[in-house]
This record gives C-alpha cells, sequence and structure tokens, in this order.
C-alpha cells in the first residue's frame, strides 16, 4: 500500500478545524494566527528537501505554550494529524506536510528568555534561531557551541528535533549534548518539563529520547542549553593534499595521535572550486582534498598543536599549508565551508544533499565507492564533510527538468546511505530520517528494534497524530502493534508530490 490518502472526513471538515482554530490563536496586531489561503500555504509546503511538496490542510501560528497546548488537546480529541514546524532548514522531509493535518509554525516563539550566566545556561523559546544564542552571549565571551551551517537561519526548536551537530561537533558534541532542559506539549494538552538548569536529572534519560525524536513525541515550546565560555585563542589551518585518500588518513593520523581538534572538515576539489568562486576566501584551487582543522585552547597549547598537526600532514603528503593569523581570518576560513552548500547550487540546477555517518577509519574506501556511483550512474558528486567524526555529506548534482533524473539521484543517494551502514555507520549523522530515510530503515534495523522504537512513540503518542509518515516505513498501532503499511517500498515516496 502507499501512503494513505488524506482524511477526506477531515480535510471536509476543514472550515470547522479553521473556526476552532481561530478561537484558540485570534488575530494578532500584524495578521492573522491561522493561515489558510492556498497561495501562503505555499510557503510551508516543503523544508530544506524540497524535492517533495504537499500544501497543508491548515497552519496555525501560536505565541505561547498555552496556545500550544489548546492546539494539541483539540487536535487529539478530534482524531486530527499535526505537523510542527521551526525555520523549516531540515534536509530530510521532516517538516513535510500533510492534506489532512494542521501544520503549527513556532516561528512566533522568538525570545531568548534568561541569560545565566552563574549557571552558564540560557533559556529559549524555541523559534530562536541557532546563532541568536551566541549572539546573544558574545559580549560576555561565551557562545552555544553546536553550529550547523545554517546557523544563522535554523531554529534551536529545530535542532532538538533533528539532534543537529556543526563543524565544531567534534570536540564539543551535538545538540544532546549541549540542552539541559526542554518543556514539552504532549499530543493531549499536557505541559511537561525534562530536566532544568541542573547538568543531570534522575531518573530515565527522557531528555535524551527527546532530542532528535523528529516531533513525533510532542511539540517543544521551551529550551534550555548550555553555553561555553570562548577558548582562549583559536586558530584554523588549512592544510591541501594531492588525493582524497591521504587527506582521509591525516584525519585517522591525527585522532590516532590523541589530539581533538575544535573542529576538522574536508571539502573535495568540486566542492572547494564552487566555494572559493563563491566566497573568495583564499582555499587552494590546484588541490584534491582541503582539510580544515581548528584548534583552541590555551595559547601556548594551540602554538604546540599546529606544529604537531602539520607534521602528521606532510607524513600523509600535504603539500599546502595555512594558518590563520587573526580572528577575522579564522572567520573567514570557516565562511567558505559553511557557504558551501549554496556555493554547490551555483554550479547545478539542482542538488540533493545527503547525510549519513562511517567510521573514521572507512573514509578513503567510502570515498572511492561513492566515486565509482558516481560514474555509474552519470552524476556528479561534491563532497562536504565533517571529517572529525565521520559525518558525510555527498551533494549529488542534477537538473530536475530532466525527466528521470530525480528518481536517479534517489537511487544513487540510497545506495550511498547503505554503504555507510555496510561498513559498520547509520543512516543520519544530524539531518535526520524524516521521509528521505523511512524506507531504508530496515538495512539498519530488524523488525524488531523498530518496533521496540515505535513502543515509544505509543507511550507519548497512542493514537499516532503527530507527525505521521515520517521515520517508520510500516507503522503498527499501538494497542495491538498490528500493522499499517504507509508504503509498498516499491518505488520511493510515489504518494508525495513532485516539482
Amino acid at each position: 500500500m502507499k501512503m494513505p490518502e488524506p482524511d477526506t472526513g477531515i480535510v471536509g471538515r476543514r472550515e470547522e478545524i479553521i473556526a476552532a482554530l481561530r478561537k484558540i490563536v485570534p488575530p494578532g496586531p500584524f495578521g492573522g494566527g491561522v493561515i489558510v489561503d492556498k497561495d501562503s500555504l505555499r510557503a510551508y509546503e516543503c523544508d530544506g528537501l524540497s524535492a517533495y511538496r504537499q500544501i497543508p490542510l491548515v497552519v496555525v501560528l501560536p505565541e505561547t505554550t498555552d496556545q500550544v497546548s489548546k492546539i494539541l488537546k483539540y487536535c487529539n480529541e478530534e482524531s486530527v494529524k499535526v505537523v510542527a514546524r521551526g525555520a523549516g532548514t531540515s534536509l530530510s522531509g521532516g517538516a513535510l506536510p500533510l492534506a489532512d493535518a494542521v501544520m503549527v509554525g513556532l516561528g512566533k516563539f522568538n525570545k531568548i528568555l534568561d541569560i545565566d550566566y552563574e549557571n552558564r545556561c540560557v533559556v529559549t523559546e524555541p523559534g530562536v534561531t541557532n546563532l541568536s544564542i551566541s549572539d546573544a552571549v558574545h559580549n560576555h565571551n561565551f557562545y552555544y557551541a553546536p553550529d550547523p551551517s545554517s546557523q544563522i537561519a535554523c531554529s534551536i526548536g529545530g535542532n532538538i528535533a533533528e539532534n543537529s551537530g556543526g563543524v565544531h561537533c567534534l570536540k564539543y558534541g551535538l545538540t544532546t549534548n549541549n540542552v539541559l532542559g526542554v518543556e514539552m506539549v504532549l499530543i493531549n494538552g499536557e505541559v511537561v518539563r525534562f530536566g532544568g538548569k541542573h547538568l543531570d536529572s534522575d531518573g530515565y534519560d527522557l531528555l535524551g529520547v527527546i532530542t532528535g525524536s523528529e516531533g513525533l513525541l510532542g511539540i517543544v515550546t521551551e529550551v534550555t542549553v548550555r553555553i561555553l565560555r570562548k577558548p582562549p585563542s583559536a586558530r584554523t589551518m588549512l592544510i591541501g593534499f594531492d588525493c582524497i585518500e591521504a587527506a582521509s588518513d591525516c584525519v585517522a593520523d591525527i585522532i590516532g595521535a590523541g589530539i581533538i581538534p575544535g573542529g576538522m572538515e574536508m571539502m573535495d576539489k568540486p566542492a572547494i572550486h564552487a566555494t572559493e568562486e563563491f566566497v573568495h576566501v583564499g582555499y587552494p584551487m590546484n588541490a584534491e582534498a582541503l582539510l580544515i582543522v581548528e584548534l583552541d585552547g590555551p595559547e601556548e597549547e594551540v602554538d604546540y598543536l599546529i606544529e604537531r598537526v602539520q607534521e602528521i600532514a606532510k607524513k600523509c603528503g600535504a603539500d599546502y599549508f595555512k594558518v590563520s593569523e587573526s580572528e577575522s581570518e579564522r572567520i573567514k576560513f570557516w565562511a567558505g565551508r559553511k557557504a558551501a552548500f549554496p556555493a554547490v547550487g551555483r554550479i547545478s540546477p539542482d542538488y540533493y544533499c545527503m547525510d549519513g555517518t562511517i567510521p573514521r577509519a572507512r573514509l578513503p574506501e567510502v570515498l572511492r565507492r561513492t566515486s565509482e556511483m558516481s560514474e555509474h550512474y552519470g552524476l556528479r558528486v561534491a563532497n562536504v564533510f565533517h571529517a572529525g567524526d565521520g559525518n558525510l555529506h555527498p551533494l549529488i548534482l542534477y537538473d530536475a527538468n530532466i525527466p528521470g533524473e530525480l528518481e536517479k539521484v534517489e537511487e544513487f543517494g540510497a545506495e550511498i546511505l547503505k554503504l555507510c551502514v555496510e561498513v559498520g555507520g547509520v543512516l543520519t549523522g544530524e539531518h535526520g530520517v524524516g521521509v528521505e530515510k523511512r524506507d531504508l530503515m530496515g538495512t539498519m534495523f530488524t523488525e524488531t528494534d523498530m518496533k521496540q522504537q515505535q513502543r515509544v512513540k505509543c507511550a507519548f503518542d497512542p493514537d499516532s497524530l503527530l507527525n505521521p509518515g515520517k521515520v517508520f516505513p510500516t507503522l503498527h498501532r499501538c494497542a495491538e502493534l498490528g500493522r499499517i503499511h504507509v508504503h509498498d517500498g516499491q518505488t520511493r515516496f510515489p504518494d508525495i508530490p513532485r516539482f
């Protein structure tokens, strides 16, 4: 079976649902709290994985936890599905709307509520952007460590949904390592809290369960995150290689030497060229692979580690070195890496960003086999990834206007992800499963594994009203664990409209 067709009963009750939502979220001074016209709804029809689109039934924009509670309580009582949405920068289709579901947009939850330097934490609403947290504490020499490339736009609530990482996650951890507490609304409208300003909580690690749950368990309305002191010194190195295998070996050797950089990223030649032509930061255009390595800590330690890394890189065959000499130059080096995705968009009409994680030692093999796949499918690939923790982001270049090319890209992307699992890795590092990897879950998990995961969802959402159709290729009823097939596996997402 395909994903179920929209519930005609719910769609037929659209006006009734809109009227109920307007009673909960009335129009404000700057516009309505409920969006209903088709043109305005198009702004919500997809997330960053824009190959699949669907107009939502209706969008509601609450401003308070109480409003979110009443919305979910109403939807639960009326058996109406709900999809939560942050900034829409997700790259796995996790925020893809449904034609018979209410979309809850959290863009109006945009305030930082408390900055507590003594306890080194910030309490914020989920719609605040990732970068805004660091900006808010910058003058006191603090920052928030997880820094996705989309940090200027992505919301902290979305970061929790996907367990986002960033270029500095190697040393300082993913979102899950930097979130101390959340306030969350359950599907029945109950408001619960997990964690807080304290460093750890007793009992089950429910905060760990919620982080990375992709909107399947509840809607987060408040977040407490850890902030860190800026290191006394931080310098970034550009290291060029004449082959990508040598750069991959260098990554393993640096970690093997007991050196944990603040960040360690790699780009291959297509990505280097696209980025340099876009941002002009001084990347070596003749290099086949570029490592960007940041070392931080006391100045004497940083100077020593720079020498150590240079020695290791030379043994691996590096032929280009450049070390930042100022804070502005360090920021410039990273600006290129963080602009890699839009830069690649300048050299291809479309690109499909993959996300998988592998053991560092298998980097050379995986990159070689990906190159072989690229030739087989006749599609170019630009590689940009978090080399330090093995989180790959191959960018498959294509043209959606060519009939059949998107389907070929999907097949190619699926093969890359299967390869990640084959070598001992996982399907996702930070983008989540969403719909993109939903039908590949069986390559990593057994049926028993997935039933156990779904029992957790059942504990929070017994009627499967929150973000249905995501993550699980086969959904089991909570009451009897009978199967409801949401996709027949013959083709990827045949039920989701395309461009």
